[in-house]
């Protein structure tokens, strides 16, 4: 009896050993098991105007004078890219970033009215924020507004505080005061503070919630903070008119025609004089002037840029935010030419900043030298936040990019410019001036294929071509060169494929290139 007691005690034991063992395994298990799914991101994504990647001094093509030591900051925390393409001017970047769509593929937009008059369907428009609406996130919109009269309040956005440019045609120019700005969807009154200040401040209130906008604060936040600086008037701060004197900087070599080897609406750009010493001037001031001009006004925006990062630090909300920092496109001065103008496919002129960050989440202090699109920003956004996209979109997730900027990568980079015209309007390609030209420049398709850029334009005229690498400047175009026949033929190709993929209406109708003698 002792000796079978001794062995029932045995079992036990072993029983209870192997009992608190399992129970070990599940205490560690369940947890994981059983915890809540993990805590989705906020998004901010700041959006700067008309600003080009060469005013800061993160940018190796910015003037050695440039010190943007906040958006710096932000690029050392993440992931910079060199070239990113959002769009020709305002409204289609925008449309872009509403919609994931080129611009030929932005249904039922159109130009009404007094410029910058617009307006859309937003049932054959939707924009996805709506989407992210739905799915529980808190969604915010601060700024310029270019893309209709219907700015989507209730709809699209939680918290809206908006300079509503289509719908206040008269104060179309007022960039930096004296705006009119609606509060959700509500009362509208001039606002006569400097507008990248109050915009920073407002940004600041929603991360910390401190008008309980976003209820209790525990749900995730996707806030689009579209600043109007640095477009033209260009004005800067009061603080900062002192700023930047005594720089200098060459004059870019083809400011003034003849263009060698470019096409002849190219040609026709000549949008400054020659001062007694032959300098360019415009409304007797210096390109020296101008430019400084223009980089004073970044520096309220980089202060802004400091600003918000420590909010977020400081509400405990840094590590859980993507912040994206880019601008609708670049602007030119001096170079082929233009003064101020985006438009034209130019690096000078619509190459964008685009940084990403989010610690923890995305490698700091790397470069990618992937070009991209802003078509690719909706579907990132996307993927950050878990959620399926609602429709086909034209552009690709970057966060594989993100994860590792050096891997390869399939996807070129597609642009569309035409003009005006929105979606369906596209298809028929229009022949006379007052429609095909924009500031001067004709619609076009553009491709970027790592360090080559073709340019087709939808007048009968010269192609472009241009490496990057070797020329980057774009002073040299290979497309009238024999010996680059063959890659102008294969980028040509290559275009007219991405056009078919994303459905372009006018891929079938675009005029017949005009052949550079010695060419073929």
């Amino acid at each position: 009896m002792r000796g079978g007691g001794g062995e029932a005690k045995a079992c036990m034991i072993a029983a209870m050993a192997d009992s608190i063992s399992r129970r070990a395994l599940l205490g560690s298990v369940l947890p994981s098991l059983l915890a809540a799914p993990a805590k989705r991101p906020n998004i901010l994504f700041v959006y700067t105007d008309d600003h080009s990647y060469r005013t800061l001094s993160c940018y190796k093509e910015a003037y050695p004078w440039v010190k943007t030591p906040n958006i710096d900051r932000l690029a050392a925390q993440g992931v910079r890219f060199t070239a990113a393409y959002n769009g020709a001017w305002c409204m289609p970047s925008r449309a872009t970033m509403l919609t994931g769509h080129l611009q030929y593929g932005v249904e039922s937009m159109h130009m009404v009215g007094e410029y910058p008059g617009c307006d859309y369907d937003a049932a054959k428009c939707p924009f996805w924020p709506k989407v992210f609406r739905e799915n529980g996130y808190v969604t915010g919109q601060i700024g310029k507004w270019h893309v209709g009269t219907d700015t989507g309040f209730g709809r699209d956005w939680d918290y809206q505080l908006v300079w509503n440019r289509p719908k206040f045609t008269s104060t179309a120019t007022h960039y930096y005061y004296d705006q009119p700005i609606t509060y959700h969807g509500g009362k509208t009154e001039i606002l006569k503070r400097y507008s990248t200040d109050q915009y920073t401040d407002w940004a600041i209130e929603f991360i910390e919630n401190k008008d309980r906008a976003r209820g209790d604060g525990s749900k995730p936040w996707y806030l689009w903070l579209c600043y109007g600086a640095v477009h033209g008037p260009y004005q800067p701060a009061q603080r900062h008119l002192e700023e930047l004197a005594g720089i200098d900087f060459a004059v870019p070599a083809d400011i003034f025609p003849p263009r060698a080897g470019k096409p002849d609406w190219a040609q026709k750009i000549n949008m400054w004089e020659k001062d007694a010493n032959g300098r360019p001037v415009f409304n007797r001031r210096s390109l020296n002037a101008w430019v400084r001009q223009y980089h004073q006004g970044v520096l309220a925006i980089d202060e802004g840029v400091g600003r918000i990062l420590d909010a977020l630090d400081k509400s405990g909300q840094r590590e859980n935010t993507l912040v994206c920092f880019t601008s609708d496109q670049g602007l030119a001065f001096g170079q082929h030419g233009f003064r101020g103008i985006k438009i034209a496919a130019y690096d000078a002129n619509i190459r964008s900043p685009l940084i990403f960050s989010m610690p923890g989440r995305i490698p700091a202090g790397k470069v990618c030298e992937t070009p991209v699109r802003g078509a690719d920003l909706p579907p990132t956004f996307f993927a950050f936040a878990g959620l399926k996209l609602p429709w086909a979109m034209h552009g690709h997730d970057l966060s594989p990019l993100l994860r590792d900027p050096g891997r390869a990568w399939p996807h070129p980079v597609l642009l569309a410019a035409t003009g005006h015209s929105f979606g369906s309007d596209t298809t028929a390609i229009p022949t006379d001036p007052e429609h095909i030209l924009h500031g001067g420049v004709p619609w076009y398709v553009m491709l970027r294929e790592k360090n080559l850029k073709y340019v087709r334009p939808l007048v009968t005229d010269l192609e472009e071509l241009y490496d990057l690498d070797k020329d980057p400047e774009e002073l040299d175009n290979l497309a009238v060169k024999r010996e680059h026949q063959g890659a102008l033929r294969r980028l040509r190709a290559a275009a007219i494929a991405e056009l078919r993929k994303t459905g372009c209406g006018f891929v079938d109708r675009m005029p017949a290139v005009r052949e550079a003698e010695g060419g073929a």
